[in-house]
């Protein structure tokens, strides 16, 4: 892990285009303000661990005929099966 220091309104970048500021200290609390392209998902870890979490157990819920219909939907759903 890379660990920078860095004090208030001062910044590190990630890649070209993702920037993280550090907008506020206050205690043991850090404010961070984040500018990035707008199709970059930002999460704190525990949403988006429960976001993955929820992602694993829908795919795991879609019974084989759900899975089979939305192939169909689809038009991905092969000749033979049809047949």
């Amino acid at each position: 892990m890379l660990v920078l220091a860095r004090k208030i309104n001062e910044s590190i970048m990630i890649g070209d285009d993702i920037e993280v500021v550090v907008v506020d200290i206050k205690g043991d609390q850090v404010k961070l303000g984040i500018r990035a392209p707008r199709n970059v998902a930002i999460h704190r870890t525990e949403i988006y661990q429960e976001i993955q979490e929820q992602n694993k157990q829908a795919a795991q819920s879609a019974a084989p005929d759900q899975v089979r219909d939305l192939r169909k939907l689809l038009g991905k759903e092969k000749k033979s099966e049809e047949e």
